[in-house]
């Protein structure tokens, strides 16, 4: 019967422990969180391992910012948009970093026939997905799957709405043209 007590507590009692420091409450947001935050993770970085940092990423701001949660909107709600931070953060300190963007329209990664033969226009939509350039990807995910409005994305992504629009566009022409293929 305690068993149960403990892992029914409410998230609100949750997140007021952990903001008085309690480890144990934080702990227990994680594990009801993280597979949801790695998730979107997933979806922008296309990468697995990647994913797995920017989660982490995301908990430690998380328990770091804790104490700005004012409770005024769902407590997922503010872990997501934290978490859309971190990786949004990563992908400009990324871009920095670099001398050069590269970027293509070269659908040559769908021509390749897998194991059994069979052409490319097998391909699953995720894969697809995963080949877009990051921009892209990023506001294709954003925009079609998550459900934003261009607005948003462009305050998110720090672009103009004309950009987030034009970069939405050219996802869809590579993803259109890749699964026909």
């Amino acid at each position: 019967m305690e068993g149960e007590q403990a892992t029914a507590i409410p998230t609100f009692d949750l997140i007021s422990r952990a903001q008085n420091g309690d480890q144990a409450a934080f702990e227990q947001l994680y594990r009801k969180y993280a597979g949801r935050v790695y998730a979107v993770c997933l979806r922008l970085s296309a990468n697995a391992g990647q994913a797995e940092e920017l989660t982490q990423d995301a908990f430690v701001r998380a328990w770091h910012m804790l104490a700005t949660f004012r409770g005024e909107s769902d407590f997922f709600s503010w872990l997501y948009r934290l978490a859309m931070n971190v990786v949004f953060s990563d992908m400009r300190s990324k871009r920095r970093r670099t001398s050069r963007v590269m970027t293509t329209d070269d659908l040559s990664v769908f021509d390749q026939k897998n194991s059994s033969g069979m052409d490319s226009a097998t391909i699953d939509l995720e894969k697809a997905i995963t080949a877009l350039p990051k921009q892209a990807r990023a506001i294709f995910v954003l925009h079609d799957v998550e459900g934003y409005r261009h607005e948003e994305i462009a305050g998110m992504m720090k672009l103009s709405v004309g950009t987030s629009k034009s970069q939405l566009h050219r996802a869809r022409r590579i993803l259109r043209k890749a699964l026909e293929a």
